[in-house]
C-alpha cells in the first residue's frame, strides 16, 4: 500500500476516488440491479472474468467506496461493508468456520456474539471454548490443532476489559498455523486501535457506532487481507446472511467519516473527566475506563491505542441505586448503542446482555450494579451534573 498521510487527512483524501459528474460527494445509487452492455459481458461479470457490478446483494457504487475508505483506515487489504455489525460477525464467523472446527473465544462480549456462539455455531457442529484472553495461558492451554478462528473485544463490552491484540496473535499463530485472529474493533475505530498492525487478521465493527456517529444507521465492517474477504464475500454474505448493506446508509456512514477524528479526539477527552469524576464520586464502587491508572488493562492500553475512547462502565452499591441513576438523568438518554453524539446510559445485565446466564455474567467479570455510559460530545462538565445529580437522589 502507499504510504499513508495521518488518518485525519487519510480519512477525507486517502483513498482518491472519482465519482461521476465531478461530484465533491460519493452519489448514492440506489439501484437493486445493474445494466449489462451485453450478454457476453453480464456472463463475463458472472464468471469473474470482468469486474463490474450485476446486483447490489453482491455490490454497488457507493458501498465500494466505503469499502475502500474503510480498508485504507485499518491498513487491510480489502473490506466489505453489511446490513448490521451482527451481520458482519455472523457472515465471519459462518464462513471461517465449519462442522468439527474449534473456536475459542474471550468471556466478555456484546451480548448477540455471545449467543450467536453458545446458540446457534454450536447447532452445527462446531465446538465453542471461551477463556479469559487477559490471561494468555488460558489460551495457549485451549488452543487446539482444530482452531480454526480465536475471537476477542477490546475494550471488551461492558467492562472495558483490555486484551493484548500482539499477544494474543503471536501465541495463535505460533501454535495453530492459519488459525485466524478477528477482533471487534467497534469500541476504538481506526482512529485509536488498527488491530491488523497488530497481528490480527480479521478486524470487525459495528459500523452503527462510531463510524457512523450520528445514530441514524444500523451497519457492519469487516476488513482482512483480499482472499479472505473475498471467501465471506461469497460465503458469508452472497449466500448465507444476505446482510447486504443498503447505498444510502453506505452513504450516510461516509458522511459521518469525515468528522471521525474530530469526534474520537472530543469523545476520549469528554470521557475521561467524567471517569475521574466518577473515580471520585462516594456513591462509585469501581470505575472501568482504560485511561485510568488504576484499570488493569492501562499499559496494554497506552501500547495499542492512540486515546482511549468513549465508553466506560462504573459500578454503583446496589441495583437498586442503578435503576435510580438511569430513570432520574437528565441530560444523558437512556438508550443500548454507543458512539452517538449525545451520551448514552445502559444497564447491561437487563439489556445488551440479558442473554447472559448468571454463571456468565460472573465469568465476563460483572454484575447487575454495572453501568455502561458512551460519553457524547456535550459539554463534560453538563455530563458530570447531571450523573451528580442522579446519583444524589
Amino acid at each position: 500500500m502507499e504510504n499513508k498521510k495521518s488518518l485525519a487527512t487519510g480519512v477525507l483524501h486517502g483513498t482518491h476516488d472519482k465519482f461521476s459528474f465531478g461530484a465533491l460527494t460519493p452519489p448514492i445509487v440506489q439501484s437493486a440491479t445493474f445494466v449489462f452492455d451485453s450478454s457476453e459481458q453480464g456472463a463475463a461479470r458472472f464468471a469473474g472474468a470482468e469486474d463490474g457490478y450485476i446486483y447490489t446483494r453482491i455490490g454497488n457504487p457507493t458501498t465500494t467506496v466505503l469499502e475502500n475508505k474503510m480498508a485504507y483506515l485499518e491498513n487491510g487489504e480489502a473490506c466489505l461493508a453489511f446490513g448490521s455489525g451482527m451481520g458482519a460477525i455472523s457472515s465471519t464467523l459462518v464462513s471461517l468456520l465449519s462442522n468439527g472446527d474449534h473456536l475459542v473465544a474471550d468471556t466478555t462480549l456484546y451480548g448477540c456474539t455471545l449467543t450467536l456462539m453458545t446458540e446457534h455455531l454450536t447447532r452445527f457442529g462446531i465446538e465453542v471454548q471461551f477463556v479469559d484472553m487477559t490471561d494468555l495461558n488460558q489460551l495457549k492451554a485451549a488452543l487446539k490443532d482444530n482452531t480454526k478462528v480465536v475471537y476477542f473485544e477490546t475494550p471488551a463490552n461492558p467492562t472495558m476489559k483490555v486484551i493484548d491484540i500482539e499477544a494474543v496473535s503471536k501465541i495463535a499463530h505460533e501454535a495453530v498455523p492459519g488459525c485466524k485472529v478477528v477482533v471487534d474493533n467497534t469500541f476504538c475505530s481506526p482512529m485509536i486501535t488498527r488491530p491488523l498492525e497488530h497481528g490480527a487478521d480479521v478486524v470487525v465493527h459495528s459500523a452503527t457506532k462510531y463510524l457512523n456517529g450520528h445514530g441514524d444507521v444500523i451497519a457492519g465492517i469487516c476488513v482482512s487481507d483480499a482472499d479472505t474477504i473475498a471467501k465471506i464475500k461469497v460465503a458469508g454474505l452472497k449466500d448465507i446472511t444476505g446482510s447486504v448493506l443498503d447505498p444510502f446508509a453506505a452513504y450516510l456512514i461516509l458522511r459521518g467519516l469525515k468528522t471521525l477524528k474530530l469526534r474520537m479526539d472530543a469523545h476520549s477527552k469528554n470521557a475521561m473527566e467524567v471517569a475521574k469524576f466518577l473515580e471520585g464520586s462516594e456513591f462509585v464502587k469501581a470505575v472501568y475506563y482504560p485511561g485510568l491508572e488504576c484499570h488493569s488493562g492501562h499499559e496494554v492500553a497506552k501500547k495499542q491505542m492512540s486515546q482511549f475512547s468513549g465508553v466506560l462502565s462504573f459500578e454503583v452499591k446496589s441495583y437498586e441505586h442503578a435503576v435510580k441513576i438511569m430513570n432520574n438523568v437528565k441530560l444523558c438518554t437512556l438508550a443500548v448503542s454507543l458512539g452517538d453524539c449525545e451520551t448514552l446510559i445502559q444497564h447491561p445485565a437487563s439489556m445488551t446482555h440479558s442473554g447472559y446466564t448468571k454463571e456468565e455474567l460472573e465469568a465476563a467479570g460483572f454484575s447487575e450494579t454495572l453501568i455502561r455510559l458512551s460519553v457524547g460530545l456535550e459539554d463534560p462538565a453538563d455530563i458530570i451534573a447531571d450523573l451528580d445529580a442522579a446519583m444524589r437522589l
